[in-house]
């Protein structure tokens, strides 16, 4: 029964990408180990050079980035953080079709930084899952390419003995049958596999790792059905396993990264070196996103990683994973779910949310914070509460409020789900206020908003105020556009009149 449940549990894919850093929870005589994504799709973002102080107050060793940029790249040299650094999909096609692109990139990103002293850059990552079933095999054609041109112009500057490219892909890149849904009987997906094992033999030639993102989340999220326990590493019930002949399975993680170490060897590499790119838990979004659930998951995957047990078929063989992810991140995109936004150790400001032992050994220490954060002023924007009626003036002005803001937190099972509609509308108002650096003009919704400098927040449902505009990116609002657009309109028509 257990089997039928978990069909589907080695297919599911992870339809964004994150994005990442990675630390490093290892002793002094390895460079294996537990790493995090620094992803920045944000409106406010922190000053790098502070998340950088955090990293190493922390004991991040390692990051994982989702672009080469500068600001970032500027704050970790002289770090000593391990850094895989990324090349975007859109940049894949130019990348492919011309060497001299790859060289002017890895001159511009990796040589300009990997200097004694500089940015200790140990990977390139060519693509983010650039085979996912989401993309249609846009990518199917380029990423090799692309990945041969990058290793190509680091072997020109002297750098691809220490810099290796690689490609981080989806688990969705392999399953096993609906009639078999057991790890061995794993294998590659019919349509990509022969691009596939192309990309794997170009990587193993050169001695680069095979990057694959891992989302137990995610086999919860897509399947009603899916046991929650086994998505965990903490229960060893054998009601609660998948028996694959001599192997037994407690958990999703390992027997999906079996089911690849079976595709792996189908294709005649038994023995390829696997790094886990992605791998989390989100805390809000979703009715299984929250706290408790991500301290459980992040904590047994690195003590699961320290204890060097490996998986059932790679027994005793250290794992290398990058969790995902650092910060949440308030830009993504949330068509595979409101949790999207979600997926931080830290929140926005580079607070923890949660005690978390990086040594594997439980012994709830807690994270340092970003320090020295400013702040915008402590107010926030909610419902007048001399609105009696609610209408349906109100609900347009809670949609436009959300459509340009994150009101994922208001979503069925979420942290703020149990405010009332009056709630709902004063969180969705206080979201786009902050969103847009706290302007008068802002806080208004026909009438129906009021500034006020006491905290709404209830309980767990927390009313954030944002990072102050000097340390930030913030968005242009749309009436002062119309009247700048007004004013431009405007002397043009005095121009002609004078001319």
């Amino acid at each position: 029964m257990l089997s039928k449940m978990l069909t589907k549990m080695f297919t599911i894919t992870t339809l964004v990408c994150l994005s990442t850093t990675m630390v490093n929870c290892t002793d002094s005589n390895s460079n294996i180990g537990v790493g995090v994504n620094w992803g920045t799709m944000t409106s406010h973002q922190l000053p790098a050079e502070k998340v950088v102080e955090m990293m190493k107050q922390n004991g991040f060793k390692k990051v994982k980035l989702f672009e080469a940029e500068k600001r970032i790249m500027e704050a970790l040299i002289g770090s000593g953080i391990e850094v895989m650094v990324a090349i975007p999909n859109f940049m894949l096609l130019d990348m492919s079709r011309d060497q001299s692109y790859a060289d002017y990139w890895v001159d511009d990103n990796v040589t300009a930084y990997a200097y004694p002293g500089g940015v200790d850059i140990k990977y390139v990552a060519v693509g983010n899952e650039p085979f996912l079933k989401a993309y249609n095999e846009t990518y199917l054609q380029t990423t090799l390419p692309a990945l041969k041109n990058v290793q190509n112009a680091l072997n020109r500057v002297g750098l691809g003995d220490q810099i290796k490219a690689t490609v981080p892909l989806n688990a969705d890149i392999y399953e096993s049958p609906e009639s078999n849904p057991v790890p061995s009987a794993g294998d590659f997906r019919s349509e990509i596999k022969d691009a596939t094992i192309e990309i794997i033999q170009f990587l193993y030639s050169n001695d680069a790792p095979f990057t694959v993102n891992i989302y137990p989340f995610l086999s919860l999220y897509g399947n009603p059905y899916f046991p929650i326990d086994f998505a965990f590493f903490d229960v060893s019930n054998s009601n609660k396993s998948v028996k694959d002949g001599e192997y037994v399975y407690t958990n999703v993680f390992d027997a999906n990264y079996d089911t690849l170490v079976a595709s792996l060897t189908k294709a005649g590499y038994p023995d390829m070196k696997i790094i886990v790119g992605e791998i989390g838990w989100p805390t809000d979004g979703d009715v299984n996103a929250n706290v408790k659930n991500a301290q459980r998951f992040n904590e047994g995957v690195i003590k699961h990683v320290m204890t060097a047990k490996g998986t059932p078929v790679r027994t005793g063989s250290r794992l290398e994973i990058y969790l995902f992810s650092l910060l949440d991140e308030n830009k993504k995109s949330i068509a595979p779910g409101s949790f999207e936004t979600h997926w931080g150790i830290f929140e926005y400001d580079g607070k923890p949310k949660y005690e978390l032992d990086l040594t594997g050994s439980k012994h709830n220490k807690g994270l340092s914070p970003v320090m020295g954060v400013e702040y915008m002023k402590r107010r926030w924007c909610v419902l007048n509460p001399q609105v009696k009626e609610i209408d349906e003036g109100l609900a347009k002005e809670i949609d436009y409020a959300c459509s340009l803001s994150d009101c994922t937190s208001l979503g069925f099972g979420s942290s703020c789900n149990h405010l009332s509609v009056e709630g709902n509308a004063s969180y969705a108002f206080n979201m786009y206020y902050q969103l847009h650096g706290q302007s008068e003009w802002d806080c208004d919704f026909s009438g129906l908003a009021v500034v006020t400098g006491e905290d709404p927040s209830v309980g767990e449902c927390r009313f954030p105020v944002m990072i102050a505009v000097g340390t930030s990116v913030v968005v242009v609002h749309r009436r002062i556009l119309k009247v700048l657009l007004g004013v431009v309109e405007g002397c043009i028509v005095f121009l002609l009149l004078v001319s």
